[in-house]
């Protein structure tokens, strides 16, 4: 009795393993270029369901296996790989909207940008955010890593209801760069990327 029991508790820990993974998947899938918005903001966060995940096939290695050494390795092993992740659940992705401007004549088109670093780097994402409510997508416009001054984003403008305008560089390396969205779905025709 005692054991279907733990039999029951083990796959149950399993089974809430594989939730996490699947629903950092679907987070994932929803995080690229054209996702639904809404879903990757609720389901992409690898560190929160990995170390669910290793929480959970822990729990389960540790009620379902009698070998104590087997056992230690587990919860050691566990243990090194949270500390491993812990700063980098701390520290979040650093990520920060700078910026969210609806475009002319098109209130439900977003032009968004997102600063961030990597270590001493600027770091730039310009997205479309196109639709809204549970059908919003997110669309890549560019992405620049400001380590060398001629790919630092100066200025990420509206010009015109379906296109947009990317400044780049410092006062001698200047560049423009437009991007033309298509008219219904608000997808790039290309993607800027420097750095």
């Amino acid at each position: 009795m005692v054991e279907l029991a733990v039999r029951r508790r083990v796959l149950g820990l399993v089974v809430a393993a594989g939730v996490a993974v699947v629903a950092e998947t679907v987070g994932w899938w929803s995080s690229r270029s054209g996702g639904l918005l809404v879903v990757a903001q609720a389901l992409h966060h690898p560190l929160l369901f990995g170390l669910s995940a290793l929480a959970a096939l822990t729990a389960a290695a540790v009620l379902g296996v009698r070998n104590r050494v087997v056992r230690g390795l587990v919860l050691m092993t566990a243990a090194l790989m949270t500390l491993l992740a812990l700063p980098f659940f701390l520290l979040g992705s650093g990520r920060e909207v700078t910026m969210d401007k609806a475009a002319p004549h098109h209130s439900d088109r977003h032009l968004v940008v997102e600063e961030g670093a990597a270590m001493i780097d600027p770091l730039w994402w310009v997205y479309v955010d196109e639709g809204s409510g549970l059908t919003k997508r997110r669309w890549l416009v560019g992405y620049f890593n400001g380590d060398v001054a001629d790919n630092a984003l100066v200025e990420a403008s509206w010009a015109g209801p379906d296109r947009i305008r990317l400044i780049t560089g410092d006062e001698e390396s200047r560049q423009v760069h437009v991007v033309g969205l298509t008219p219904g779905s608000g997808k790039p025709e290309r993607t800027v990327s420097q750095g």
